[in-house]
């Protein structure tokens, strides 16, 4: 699998622009909006606001699963459903995203789902 912590080369996102308020879209709805974004390089994922169809919860989701950034609409786009990103390693602000242990749990995860069937 490609590497979960960077931007496709396809998307054309170079972290420059703050993606903060954008919405996320999976290929069956909304997720929500990003609250937060980690440009790190090797470590790039968003902390998305789920608070539209999950209250009170926020989600870790890895850059390599974006698949279209639109700065015009404000859309981020990713590739993976999101029951399947609901069911990712559970995302707290008690812990820091980037303890390894955590990012390597989430790595696995995302490295077992494989590649989305169609997009």
């Amino acid at each position: 699998m490609k590497n979960i912590w960077t931007y496709p080369a396809d998307v054309g996102y170079q972290g420059h622009e703050p993606l903060t308020g954008f919405t996320v879209e999976t290929p069956d709805g909304t997720l929500g909006q990003v609250e937060r974004q980690m440009n790190e390089p090797g470590r790039q994922h968003l902390i998305v606001d789920t608070s539209v169809w999950v209250f009170g919860k926020s989600l870790l989701v890895p850059a390599g699963i974006v698949r279209a950034i639109d700065t015009a609409s404000r859309t981020v786009t990713v590739t993976h459903a999101r029951d399947e990103i609901k069911a990712a390693p559970r995302f707290s602000f008690d812990s820091q995203t980037t303890e390894a242990a955590y990012l390597t749990e989430v790595d696995t995860y995302y490295a077992g789902l494989g590649q989305p069937a169609a997009l």
